[in-house]
């Protein structure tokens, strides 16, 4: 069953229809972004979610120090790292690390299979520009290693037939389940989701 995780929650109440709708994880960005939190109100929100709910901090280039912090506060379960963290800055970090790898114009399956292979991480997102709300050509991301996370431009029209193409681990979604960045549309969510297992349902047919 693909994963689901609905990425640039601000608000509480976002985040719990998020859960309602049927996420398995809620990201939480640290970085500058439209969607970016403050630990303290990210701390507020999971300290009121209900049990195995999965919390994901985003981070882009922090020191290490930091991002321990930040993740022991808070209780995060996971830690994504869009920046140039090299593979021993991931090796440092305490929690699952989920490394995203930038899809380049010009990359190929050889190109990107050789920049992942360096990195010994829980999972491996592929996004074509972090918040850019642009999808990717997934044709690239067959038959990589996983386990893969898709991300980039996902929403509820497109997401099933990313999944039946590369069945990947997760998905993940942030500006197309939106009505303004940082606040999510509990249709839009609700929607997603259900696209996700109606894919899941075809393949496994």
């Amino acid at each position: 069953m693909t994963r689901i995780k609905i990425c640039g929650l601000t608000k509480a109440d976002d985040a719990l229809l998020a859960v309602e709708a049927g996420a398995d994880a809620l990201g939480f960005v640290f970085a500058d972004s439209p969607r970016r939190i403050t630990p303290g109100a990210a701390e507020l929100i999971v300290t009121d979610l209900p049990p195995l709910v999965g919390t994901v901090g985003v981070f882009v280039n922090d020191r290490t120090e930091e991002i321990i912090s930040i993740a022991r506060r808070i209780g995060l379960d996971a830690l994504q790292l869009h920046g140039d963290e090299l593979p021993r800055d991931c090796e440092q970090l305490p929690r699952k690390v989920i490394k995203r790898f930038n899809i380049l114009e010009n990359d190929t399956p050889k190109t990107l299979r050789e920049r992942m292979r360096r990195y010994r991480v829980a999972a491996y997102m592929l996004d074509p520009g972090a918040g850019s709300g642009k999808t990717f050509d997934w044709e690239i991301a067959r038959d990589l290693p996983g386990p893969l996370i898709v991300s980039g431009g996902l929403n509820p029209d497109n997401v099933a037939d990313a999944i039946r193409l590369l069945r990947p681990f997760a998905v993940d979604v942030s500006s197309g389940v939106e009505y303004e960045p940082g606040r999510k549309d509990p249709g839009k969510m609700k929607a997603f989701v259900q696209a996700v297992r109606d894919a899941d349902a075809d393949i496994s047919q």
